[in-house]
């Protein structure tokens, strides 16, 4: 509101406003979920548009990034005068950071120009990971295709314990990166060696109201478990799994390496990242989810093992008091980025 109050105060007339929702690959969103997020009078009172990425007319062909990839973005935001892009900034599991140029790809990307982007080498090179930028093919292309796009102005967010900590303004290339040193600052925290055990969460609600978000966490445990060690991960579920095609890919095979060979060989497919990068993480570790919501048996069939409480997880990872096991907490898992000193 206080950004849309500003323009307006400069004289920006309310009709020449326009909200675009990047919802990347995600369904468009309900009224009801505009006004949860945006609020009521928002709604009312704006144009608000969904980003859906199957409508091919929807989108233009811009070019192509070194990458190889095919860069189509929403037609409405390509053809607006002035472009405006909002965000939080915080580690992300394969792109290096949420914010900056990701409200343009994945945000207002084509189904084709995403599938390209989060394809099986891309998301397989080992430096796409959480906080690191440089040598991260997936933002680099992220990167390349944004400066196709143009964005005249960014205003994103960090926060720390759940309130904003910094407003980031400008262009993108000082002010995203100014906001991305900030975070990784924020959020790293050093270790000496991998763990037996890690326990960590997926950030609690809104992040943890699926399976298919919890890759997230679990992808934090990955980084400081050790081969054949455990993770565990508290995560709601309520939705349960939430993406039946994520499900679908992961129920294949008898192993994860069968997941990973089916997508390598029949790639694009829809949500494979998510399937790529628990595969991988379960080629590592053992998975327990502590939920109340997520079906036992649909768990298994996807390799995982879902128990309802901490001490029953306890007992599956058999950890016992003084029984030798290095056990790592990780409180607030998508949120933090632990690196092994060396």
């Amino acid at each position: 509101p206080i950004l849309l109050e500003q323009l307006e105060s400069e004289g920006v007339s309310t009709d020449h406003l326009t909200v675009l929702v990047a919802n990347g690959l995600h369904k468009p969103m309900t009224r009801e979920e505009l006004v949860e997020n945006l609020g009521k009078d928002i709604v009312e009172k704006y144009s608000v548009l969904n980003h859906v990425s199957d409508d091919m007319d929807r989108h233009v062909f811009l070019g192509r990034t070194s990458f190889g990839t095919d860069v189509r973005i929403n037609r409405s935001f390509v053809e607006a005068k002035f472009k405006i892009a909002t965000g939080l900034v915080e580690p992300h599991f394969f792109a290096g950071f949420s914010g900056g140029y990701k409200s343009i790809l994945p945000g207002i990307s084509s189904t084709e120009t995403v599938y390209q982007n989060h394809s099986y080498k891309m998301i397989g090179h080992p430096m796409a990971r959480a906080g690191v930028l440089d040598g991260n093919p997936i933002h680099e292309d992220i990167w390349q295709a944004g400066r196709m796009a143009g964005i005249d102005l960014i205003v994103n967010i960090t926060v720390s314990g759940r309130r904003i900590s910094g407003v980031y303004a400008g262009g993108v290339d000082d002010a995203y990166m100014r906001a991305t040193r900030r975070v990784l600052l924020e959020s790293t925290v050093r270790v000496s060696r991998e763990y037996d055990v890690v326990i960590t969460s997926n950030g609690g609600y809104p992040l943890d109201r699926n399976l298919y978000q919890a890759v997230k966490g679990m992808s934090t445990g990955e980084l400081v478990v050790r081969k054949g060690g455990t993770i565990i991960i508290a995560s709601e579920c309520r939705d349960g799994v939430a993406h039946p095609e994520f499900q679908r890919l992961m129920e294949l095979g008898e192993s994860p390496r069968d997941v990973l060979d089916y997508i390598r060989e029949n790639e694009p497919l829809r949500d494979q990242w998510e399937a790529q990068i628990l595969a991988r993480i379960m080629l590592k570790a053992k998975v327990i989810v502590v939920s109340e919501y997520l079906d036992r048996r649909t768990a298994e069939r996807m390799g995982l093992k879902t128990v309802k409480c901490f001490d029953e997880a306890l007992e599956v990872a058999g950890i016992k008091r003084n029984g030798g096991k290095s056990i790592a907490v990780i409180p607030d898992g998508p949120y933090t980025i632990p690196k092994i000193q060396t």
